[in-house]
């Protein structure tokens, strides 16, 4: 593997744990949860992050893939292992209650940051895999033998720092809903609606141009202004306070965001940008690096640029 190729690697790695330590934040899961789901959208925020979040999110702790069941009612499922692929883990998944009609209903929820679009399957499909595994799972964690009235909704949302052009700045939700074929009566909502999935998809823009959780989640993600600028919107339009674990994620977004911009400088004044070799645009879509950003350091057109990430099937 060459220097370079080492370089990005370890800097998506990077990127990849300052998103999951940014998004972990109870006060970004509480932006998050109030913008993206029915439960909690009349909530006020504070209440969200310190009564209705459960505990400390699981970070890259619990796996998705099944192991042999075993009643467990008192733990967590925390690892498992599946093929050759090796243990695959959700990013975030944490447990929160929702005021329903007055009463507490039990969610469990997982985030995940995804900053790679088309990554050779549909992002949808692996979402609803998810959410069958997060429905799955809780046998043995939540109920045994045939009592299925126990089961508990489950939320997949997924921050997708890089969509196509097309889906930028959407956010899509997919659930579980009735249809009558033949007749009229409906069932109990609260029966069926256990699955929901929500795409979040951010893009190229500014936060300026942007309002509520996509102007949140874009500024904190991709933008790149400094730490102190991140802070002071954080606390005046956010009401986000800087703990010192959002302080270090924030931190690590700041400094990855000001070592592509120097990067990319340094390479377009030392190779002019030949056409000929295109690993270096390639490096900088991979690291979610927005088309405008690449075309300042690069001085290739927009359409360029669509043309090398539509070759190498990264739209």
């Amino acid at each position: 593997m060459s220097d370079s190729a080492q370089q990005a690697k370890a800097q998506k790695k990077a990127y990849d744990e300052a998103c999951k330590r940014v998004l972990s934040e109870r006060g970004i899961m509480a932006h998050i949860l109030k913008a993206c789901t029915e439960e909690f959208k009349d909530c006020d925020l504070q209440d969200i992050a310190q009564r209705y979040i459960q505990g400390e999110p699981s970070i890259s702790h619990i796996a998705v893939e099944p192991e042999a069941i075993s009643p467990r009612i008192e733990s967590e499922q925390t690892e498992d292992k599946s093929g050759a692929e090796g243990t695959v883990y959700y990013d975030i998944r944490f447990h929160a209650v929702a005021p329903i009609d007055g009463k507490r209903i039990q969610l469990i929820i997982n985030l995940e940051a995804q900053n790679d679009f088309n990554p050779g399957y549909p992002l949808l499909k692996r979402a609803v895999y998810y959410c069958g595994r997060m429905i799955s799972s809780q046998y043995g964690t939540v109920f045994v033998k045939s009592h299925y009235e126990k089961i508990q909704k489950v939320y997949s949302i997924w921050i997708c720092t890089m969509p196509t052009r097309k889906w930028e700045y959407n956010i899509s939700s997919y659930q579980l809903t009735e249809k009558h074929l033949i007749g009229h009566t409906q069932a109990e909502r609260s029966h069926y609606d256990l699955i929901n999935i929500v795409l979040v998809c951010l893009g190229s823009k500014s936060h300026k141009q942007l309002k509520g959780i996509l102007r949140l989640l874009n500024m904190l993600l991709l933008d790149n202004i400094s730490f102190q600028e991140k802070n002071e919107l954080l606390m005046s339009e956010f009401n986000v306070t800087m703990t010192p674990h959002l302080e270090k994620g924030v931190a690590a977004m700041c400094n990855l965001s000001e070592g592509i911009e120097k990067r990319g400088e340094r390479r377009g004044e030392k190779r002019g940008w030949d056409l000929g070799k295109q690993d270096d645009v390639l490096e900088m879509l991979k690291d979610g690096v927005p088309f405008e950003k690449i075309a300042q350091y690069t001085k290739l057109s927009l359409q360029v640029i669509a043309d090398i990430a539509k070759q190498n099937k990264l739209i």
